[in-house]
């Protein structure tokens, strides 16, 4: 199962916090239970269900969605996850029970850090001369559950393959781990990457990206969003999130300056009104002409490239989305240079 969280922020950049918070502990599992015909590329397709499972307290509000809401829903979650060869095509929702309600987020990212600390201990006590599994498992596997639905809630895996410590039990005295030494340094091979992320996102430490508001609310509001999205992800579906959003910024940026009588589109092609590539390239075909600025134009045109591509990055993480940041912030204040918004 995957969390819903891109599929909620884009939900809320788009005014619809009512059903992102109904959307916030759920999951979603994808259910192929079809096949279907691609008149367009004459290839099988797989349909696919998005079966969305929540817990007690909201699945009775999402069973009594009006149609409309459900189709915004089925829309984001389209989008979120769209149909490319090979994929299954998402043609439709469902609202199921989660028999097991999650728990509420940890009160502090220290506690989520306390519960990891408690688990390594467990681990490292009773491969290294501690106490007898049988003695401490139960707590563990408690603990286990416990940190891992705390974990999903925020949208983040968690790290140790091992529900039980029998399982744990199993890898260090199959003889792939023969001393206590290798043993903790598998450990923290293991919790190493999230305690770091943990705790670096305990001290909010971020380096500012942005440059100061260009005027236009939509775009900047949209960038403000972006800003705060990749200052708290830390999960390659928070980073996606990131890309989806700087999509937004771009489309919003594109219908504050694109002008369909003044900017004809520069391929024959006509340009949608969320096509936020083609109404770009065809406002800078107008407004940046001459050889005096090429460059400008050029780089115009390759930060937009880099920015759409990166946007559609299947393997998310930090460096792409801050790149794809980057990349969105640099057309953004490019255009507002050339539309004189920048002027002093």
């Amino acid at each position: 199962m995957e969390s819903l969280y891109a599929v909620g922020s884009l939900l809320r950049h788009r005014n619809r916090s009512d059903l992102a918070n109904l959307l916030s502990r759920a999951l979603v599992d994808f259910e192929v239970f079809d096949e279907g015909y691609d008149v367009v590329t004459g290839l099988p397709i797989a349909l696919a269900k998005a079966a969305i499972y929540a817990p007690i307290s909201d699945y009775d509000r999402l069973q009594s969605l009006t149609q409309q809401d459900s189709e915004v829903i089925l829309q984001a979650v389209q989008e979120i996850w769209p149909y490319r060869e090979g994929d299954a095509a998402i043609t439709g929702i469902s609202y199921r029970l989660d028999p097991e309600s999650l728990q509420e987020p940890p009160d502090s990212l220290a506690d989520l850090l306390q519960q990891l600390d408690g688990l390594r201990g467990m681990m490292v006590a009773v491969s290294t001369g501690g106490p007898l599994v049988n003695e401490v498992n139960a707590d563990y596997k408690e603990s286990y559950l416990r940190f891992s639905r705390e974990l999903q809630v925020l949208g983040i895996p968690n790290p140790i393959p091992y529900s039980d410590l029998w399982d744990w039990y199993g890898k260090w005295s199959s003889g792939d781990l023969p001393t206590y030494q290798s043993r903790r340094d598998y450990i923290r091979g293991l919790v190493g990457p999230l305690e770091t992320r943990l705790r670096d996102w305990s001290s909010s430490s971020h380096t500012e990206v942005f440059q100061e508001p260009t005027g236009w609310p939509r775009v900047d509001r949209t960038l403000g969003e972006v800003r705060t999205r990749l200052e708290s992800a830390s999960t390659e579906e928070q980073f996606q999130a990131v890309g989806l959003l700087c999509r937004e910024a771009l489309i919003s940026l594109a219908q504050t300056v694109f002008d369909p009588d003044r900017h004809p589109p520069i391929d024959d092609v006509e340009v949608s009104d969320t096509d936020a590539k083609r109404m770009l390239e065809s406002y800078l075909a107008v407004e940046v002409i001459g050889k005096s600025n090429a460059i400008a134009r050029k780089h115009a045109k390759s930060a937009l490239d880099l920015a759409v591509e990166l946007q559609h990055k299947r393997t998310a993480g930090f460096r792409n989305a801050a790149l794809c940041v980057q990349a969105t912030a640099s057309v953004v204040n490019i255009i507002a240079i050339l539309s004189g918004v920048r002027d002093p």
